[in-house]
C-alpha cells in the first residue's frame, strides 16, 4: 500500500501539490491508453492542431477504463488520506488532456478551474483537489508539462479572506504576485494531487511525443455546502495535512 509520509503532507501544505511516483499498475494503464487511442481515432484533433486538445467524458460508471485509474488503483486511498475523516465522492467526469508537439508555448500566468463559466446557480465550480494521472513520461521540462505556481493556493486564499469568497469569480486568471512557476515532471503511472486553488497552466511541448494526462476533479462529500469557507481557509478540508504541519519536521 502506498501512503503519504509527513514530509509529503507538509509539502502539500506549503506548495499546494504533491507528486507520487509509480501509482498506476500496468494492467490499468494499458486499457486507459487503448481507450484514448479509440477516442483519437474516432474524433481526431485537426491536422494543424498544436498544443492542447481535450476530450471530456461524462457519466462515468464502472468498469470504465478511465474511472478505473482512480477507483481500482491506490489513487483513491492516497487522495482520501489527504482529507480523512472526510470522504471523497466518486468522480463522474474525466478530462483527457493531450499536448501536441511542436508547441513552443510558455504560459504568461496561471488559471483556476471552474470559473468560466460558473455553475447555473452562479456558484463557482470549486472542488477539493485535482488528480492528474500521467499516461506518458514527462521526466524533463518542456515535454507538455503542467506548470504550477507553488504556494499560490495560500496567496489566493488570503486574498479571498480580505475580499470575500465571491471575489473568486473574478480570478479565472489570477494577477496576484504568485512567485515563479515550476513544471511538473514524472513518469507514466505517476500521480499529481493539487489543491483546487493552486494556480496552474499548460506549458509547451518541444518533445517528439504527444503528452497524455487524465484529470479528475475530486470533491469531498459536502464540499458544495462549505465552498466559501474552503476558498478562504486553504487547508480546511485537509485535516491530516494540518496535523503534519503542527507536528513539524
Amino acid at each position: 500500500m502506498i501512503s503519504l509520509n509527513d514530509d509529503q503532507l507538509r509539502a502539500f501544505a506549503e506548495h499546494g501539490y504533491v507528486v507520487v511516483g509509480n501509482v498506476i499498475p500496468r494492467d490499468l494503464l494499458s486499457p486507459a491508453r487503448q481507450y484514448i487511442d479509440g477516442l483519437i481515432e474516432r474524433d481526431p484533433p485537426p491536422s494543424e492542431r498544436r498544443g492542447f486538445h481535450f476530450y471530456w467524458r461524462d457519466a462515468l460508471v464502472p468498469p470504465d477504463p478511465l474511472l478505473s485509474l482512480v477507483t481500482q488503483s491506490p489513487v483513491w486511498d492516497i487522495a482520501e488520506a489527504l482529507v480523512k475523516p472526510l470522504r471523497l465522492a466518486v468522480p463522474q467526469q474525466a478530462q483527457v488532456s493531450l499536448n501536441i508537439p511542436p508547441w513552443p508555448h510558455r504560459p504568461g500566468g496561471p488559471h483556476l478551474d471552474g470559473l468560466t463559466p460558473p455553475e447555473p446557480s452562479g456558484r463557482p465550480s470549486t472542488f477539493t483537489m485535482l488528480a492528474g494521472i500521467l499516461l506518458t513520461d514527462q521526466q524533463s521540462s518542456d515535454m507538455g508539462n503542467l506548470w504550477v505556481w507553488p504556494g499560490s493556493h495560500e496567496v489566493i486564499a488570503a486574498h479571498l479572506r480580505r475580499h470575500g469568497p465571491d471575489a473568486l469569480l473574478e480570478m479565472a486568471h489570477p494577477t496576484l504576485a504568485l512567485g515563479e512557476p515550476e513544471q511538473i515532471v514524472g513518469a507514466a503511472g505517476d500521480l499529481l494531487l493539487a489543491h483546487y486553488l493552486l494556480g496552474h497552466n499548460m506549458g509547451g511541448n518541444l518533445s517528439k511525443s504527444v503528452r497524455r494526462v487524465v484529470y479528475f476533479r475530486l470533491h469531498s462529500q459536502g464540499h458544495a455546502s462549505r465552498w466559501r469557507q474552503c476558498v478562504q481557509e486553504a487547508l480546511l478540508e485537509f485535516a491530516p495535512v494540518r496535523a503534519a504541519v503542527e507536528r513539524g519536521p
